[in-house]
């Protein structure tokens, strides 16, 4: 009877656990998949506890044997922080201040990039270079002279002083999405900007017929950051606008004290709001933007890939 050849036995059982140059390895494999569960663990960690903790009763809350899964879900919770948020109205507010900012400074720096891109300007690498250094100025520095220009020309206490800066590509971080695009118009050949030109197309027709949709990526990463940025941002937006167009986390900042008048007026006997009333009120205060991320997930994930932006 053959006898079974031990080194090539040894050898198969080592390729298939450290892998070869064809193939990953089981062990290599199963350290790759730790590393990102306990990645993935750490980011999902607060959402988890928020959601766990929202929907506990105050009987869960006070038993300690409850801890991630509570007995029976209770809405209570979001019922009480959708009141005190008022959330229709702050949502509103919050669309407004957000998405419309966002959509103006996307068009606004798609346009500023397709000049800078396109077009033989004087001194260009210093004004690209003016550009990057904007992005690297605190908000702090300039917060005092804008909020004396916005005050002068009667524009506190209104949305200009959110839309007026993203219209003229001096929004949040709008250096960020100008550089994107710039690098998105070189991307692609001038051959087709010079063919359209030929036919009798303009400049402002080439770059809204072919050099926007050439950059669609780069379109879509703009309007989600810029949102999502524009969407936490609070203190210059209570500045300028907070106590007339309040928002969601203008309202959630101001939480408790909005919960506790809720209830002295309704009567209660406990006026302050507990950690799982906290947590609800969080947790509707961030849903819009994660529902806005979900639908919009595979074209955003193609944007980062092409664009090659960390969202830091």
């Amino acid at each position: 009877m053959r006898r079974p050849d031990l080194s090539a036995l040894s050898v198969k059982t080592r390729s298939r656990l450290l892998g070869t140059h064809e193939r990953t390895g089981v062990l290599p494999a199963a350290a790759r998949y730790l590393v990102l569960i306990g990645i993935g663990f750490i980011f999902l960690y607060p959402l988890i506890y928020m959601i766990s903790n929202s929907l506990q009763s105050p009987a869960d809350l006070s038993d300690p044997s409850v801890t991630w899964i509570p007995t029976a879900p209770y809405w209570d919770n979001f019922r009480s922080a959708f009141g005190a948020l008022d959330f229709a109205n702050a949502l509103k507010n919050s669309l407004l201040a957000a998405v419309v900012t966002a959509l103006l400074q996307t068009a606004s720096t798609s346009f500023i990039a397709y000049g800078l891109a396109r077009f033989p300007i004087p001194l260009k690498k210093l004004w690209i270079v003016l550009v990057i250094a904007t992005f690297f100025i605190p908000v702090e520095i300039t917060s005092v002279p804008r909020y004396v220009l916005f005050y002068r020309y009667g524009f506190v206490d209104t949305l200009l002083p959110s839309y007026l800066p993203a219209l003229f590509g001096q929004g949040l971080n709008a250096a960020v999405f100008i550089l994107v695009f710039v690098m998105f118009f070189q991307s692609y050949p001038a051959a087709l900007d010079e063919a359209a030109a030929l036919d009798g197309a303009g400049r402002f027709r080439i770059y809204l017929r072919i050099a926007l949709p050439m950059s669609r990526s780069a379109i879509i990463l703009s309007l989600l950051f810029s949102s999502v940025w524009y969407w936490n941002e609070t203190a210059q937006s209570q500045m300028y606008f907070g106590n007339t167009f309040p928002t969601l986390m203008h309202r959630l900042s101001e939480f408790s004290a909005r919960y506790s008048g809720m209830m002295s007026e309704s009567g209660a006997a406990s006026t302050s709001p507990t950690q799982a009333i906290i947590l609800a009120g969080t947790m509707l205060a961030i849903l819009p933007m994660l529902l806005f991320y979900l639908v919009c997930q595979r074209q955003f994930i193609n944007s980062i890939d092409q664009s090659g932006i960390t969202g830091e």
